[in-house]
């Protein structure tokens, strides 16, 4: 259960997030209802959301495995939810954003996949478990504009996984907008 309220008071600002979010999401997503009490906060993060969007360095596929380990490892429900949608929707593979909680032990991923979601992790150890072999590895297929693509979306979904988290946001039911279901 959400630790903040998720319900406001109808103003203008209020209606045009929602209608902007709902055309978007289908829904208002429990995220920006957190935001909508702090305008700054929401401000903020939607033009940090929208610049990182443009971002097209680092393949989009290891973009989104990056997001859900990251979300993974922080325990962000909400996160896991919405990212299997979003990427289900831009063509990333089912079968490997199911697997991405047990990701090594899935037989899914190729071997630069796993450098990215072994970096990622390392990344979001608290505090970082980063190790220069884990760089030299991913410098071998990828260049340093991915690299610090890469370190920046990872870094982004952690503090997306952790406000969430802490704020006590769970699932909120994208998964079930697919029209693909993940591999049981």
């Amino acid at each position: 259960m959400a630790r903040v309220g998720m319900v406001h008071r109808r103003s203008l600002v209020v209606r045009l997030v929602e209608w902007g979010s709902r055309r978007k999401f289908r829904k208002v997503p429990d995220p920006v209802k957190v935001a909508l009490h702090n305008r700054r906060v929401l401000l903020s993060t939607t033009l940090m959301e929208v610049t990182a969007g443009r971002w097209k360095a680092l393949d989009p596929e290891l973009k989104a495995l990056s997001v859900m380990v990251a979300s993974a490892r922080i325990g962000c429900s909400w996160c896991m939810d919405f990212g299997y949608w979003e990427f289900h929707h831009q063509g990333v593979d089912p079968a490997k954003l199911h697997d991405v909680p047990r990701w090594r032990d899935s037989d899914v991923y190729t071997d630069l996949e796993r450098a990215v979601m072994d970096y990622t992790e390392a990344m979001t150890a608290t505090p970082p478990e980063v190790t220069d072999e884990q760089v030299d590895r991913l410098r071998q297929d990828l260049s340093e504009e991915q690299l610090v693509e890469l370190t920046a979306i990872a870094a982004l979904e952690n503090y997306r996984s952790r406000i969430n988290a802490a704020l006590g946001l769970t699932s909120q039911g994208y998964k079930e907008f697919c029209e693909l279901r993940p591999v049981q």
